[in-house]
């Protein structure tokens, strides 16, 4: 199994027990150490936690991610991210800047982005994905 990245909806479905999901969480850390997630998924799920005072789900978060590895926004990940965006604007079909830096971060340390989204990333050109909540 490639080494992946989790978008913000698997990992929001890991942490409401949907099967498939924690399923996948465990067959894949029977192989790798740790879970990728982006900074931009960091941001999100910390952000919607504080928003709805999720004291409880807010402990959990910060020890799952004290336990896995957060990758920053990087120069690279900006560049590779600032090319699809105007690639996909050239051609008239523009990806919010959320999936678009999220995508770039999985294409910038060459990680299969693992997604629930797939309409919003599918056609991102060398991004490979995968859903695990149907797997």
């Amino acid at each position: 199994m490639k080494p992946i990245l989790i978008d913000t909806d698997i990992l929001s479905l890991f942490f409401r027990n949907q099967h498939n999901v924690v399923l996948n969480f465990k067959n894949y850390l029977a192989q790798h150490e740790k879970i990728n997630l982006s900074i931009i998924t960091y941001y999100e799920i910390l952000s919607g936690l504080k928003h709805r005072d999720a004291l409880k789900q807010l402990n959990l978060f910060l020890e799952f991610t004290r336990h896995n590895i957060i990758l920053p926004l990087t120069e690279e990940t900006v560049i590779i991210s600032s090319d699809l965006y105007a690639k996909r604007r050239k051609i008239g079909k523009p990806i919010d800047d959320i999936d678009i830096l999220i995508a770039g971060v999985a294409l910038s340390n060459n990680l299969v982005l693992v997604t629930n989204n797939e309409d919003h990333f599918r056609n991102i050109e060398g991004l490979e994905i995968l859903n695990w909540s149907l797997l």
